[in-house]
């Protein structure tokens, strides 16, 4: 894959000089072009051979164009709160918006390929990562991103020469570490793993360009004309036609998972409050458990208007130390939510080891709300089943114990609150005319429930679906599965 990286490519330095001020002038007004329509991020990621160029070409891009709108982040091993959550977060975290350049200096590629080179990461591994890299970039560019991917090469003889010739020269000799000379002694299993990394990676929505990096004139050029071709496809390109979908059929006998749950279970009062200073207690005990300190929660609270979701939340963050979780309301995007991708929004509150995270209501937003009101595209929605299935399994693998409830309860329960809330004044603001609306879509969303739980419960991630019709068996049955939740996955009872 790098053969045609060595073969000495070269630009005079006459012709680079006669070339470059229409380039760059070229590369300036395509980002103002990118910027005036706000329609598509640029995320440019920058990888390859040490001594080939990478920083010298970052800083070139920031220099053609105008670095007001250009967000340039560098990426080392993780470390610090990085390791506290999945390895995705960090890169979630500096996305451009949409109109924006982002230039990803050491990007996702980049553990990966060392992990696997020092010997830390095992075959297995390595390909897991891939494949979290490959549904990752696809989710970028379904949602819009443009992505450009350079790699930077130099053979192993000019690799081992520009580290010399840097030595040499007093203003840069500080660019040659040691551990790039340690590493340098891995060139030959690097370039290797690079090479299947690359060969895996390098889809048609998101292809590789590897420039050899011998020459700066001939490195420079090529770059700027390739993230010149970008920025052009991002302004002219429109939304790709929409493939059909397989969109799920009711069921034949016209039951769902919603009117199967039995509604009739309750508790009095006094066997409530007993139960709920029992469980308080024992949730109060575990979130100070030890073993959590490298863990994290990740609880999710969906279900119909009115079903109990906040005063069920009240109940469990009264056990919890109010320094150690975070309660997230999610209502509809704002315009800073809507210039990135969908996910976006919630990787930003993703815990760190011994903290939890509420989320009342979630990123189930697209499949549900999304889904019914026809904010997206039947696409767009079908996809989210993966992606959602995809984060989740990220959360768990990074330490988060993900515990997710869907609180159900009946229309004529639902209506007889509502009509509660509207005769209490202090319950009025509960209550708004889309409450009202939502209730005559009831099938619609009874009907998404039911995909949603059969498509994202997942081992690490299932669903619990709790009948709220009396809210203190409710909430007494979801502290009653958090906790189980928590104990299984600390490992004791």
């Amino acid at each position: 894959m790098f053969e045609s990286a060595e073969i000495g490519h070269r630009i005079p330095k006459k012709e680079y000089k006669e070339r470059e001020p229409a380039l760059r002038a070229a590369l300036l007004d395509a980002q103002y072009a990118l910027l005036a329509q706000q329609k598509r991020p640029v995320i440019v990621l920058v990888n390859g051979v040490d001594g080939a160029g990478k920083g010298e070409t970052v800083n070139l891009f920031n220099e053609w164009m105008d670095p007001r709108h250009i967000r340039t982040e560098a990426f080392g091993p993780m470390a610090g709160a990085e390791r506290e959550r999945p390895e995705m977060w960090r890169f979630w975290q500096v996305l451009p918006a949409k109109g924006r350049i982002g230039i990803l200096f050491g990007s996702w590629y980049t553990d990966p390929i060392l992990a696997h080179v020092m010997g830390s990461d095992r075959k297995a591994r390595f390909a897991h990562r891939l494949e979290q890299v490959r549904h990752f970039e696809r989710m970028l560019v379904a949602e819009g991103a443009v992505l450009v991917k350079f790699w930077f090469h130099l053979s192993k003889a000019a690799a081992k020469q520009r580290f010399r010739i840097l030595e040499r020269d007093s203003k840069n000799s500080w660019r040659v570490t040691r551990d790039d000379w340690k590493r340098f002694k891995h060139y030959d299993e690097f370039v290797t793993v690079s090479e299947q990394a690359l060969r895996k990676t390098s889809s048609g929505e998101a292809p590789w360009l590897v420039v050899e990096g011998t020459d700066p004139a001939y490195r420079s050029l090529t770059a700027g004309q390739h993230l010149l071709e970008a920025l052009h496809a991002a302004t002219r390109r429109a939304q790709p036609p929409a493939a059909p979908v397989a969109v799920p059929a009711p069921a034949v006998d016209g039951r769902t998972l919603l009117a199967s749950c039995d509604y009739t279970r309750s508790l009095s009062r006094k066997k409530y409050a007993a139960a709920l200073e029992d469980l308080q207690s024992r949730l109060a005990m575990l979130s100070r458990d030890p073993r959590l300190a490298k863990r994290s929660i990740v609880l999710v609270f969906e279900g119909m208007d009115a079903a109990g979701k906040g005063s069920t939340i009240r109940r469990i963050t009264q056990a919890l130390d109010a320094r150690h979780y975070r309660v997230v309301p999610v209502a509809a995007p704002s315009d800073e939510e809507r210039a990135q991708p969908y996910l976006w929004r919630f990787w930003r509150h993703v815990p760190r080891h011994g903290h939890a995270t509420i989320f009342d209501r979630s990123w189930y937003g697209r499949v549900l709300v999304e889904r019914v009101e026809k904010f997206c595209a039947e696409g767009d929605w079908m996809r989210a089943y993966g992606e959602i299935n995809a984060f989740e399994e990220q959360l768990a693998e990074a330490g988060a114990i993900v515990v997710k409830f869907w609180m159900a309860i009946t229309p004529v329960e639902q209506l007889r609150r509502f009509e509660e809330r509207k005769a209490t004044a202090h319950k009025n603001f509960k209550i708004t005319e889309e409450d009202w609306r939502n209730r005559k879509k009831w099938p619609l969303y009874e009907r998404a429930v039911g995909d949603m739980v059969e498509r994202t419960s997942t081992e690490v991630a299932p669903w619990h679906v709790v009948a709220s019709d009396d809210k203190l068996f409710s909430r007494i049955e979801v502290l009653r599965h958090l906790c189980t939740r928590i104990e299984a996955a600390l490992g004791s009872r």
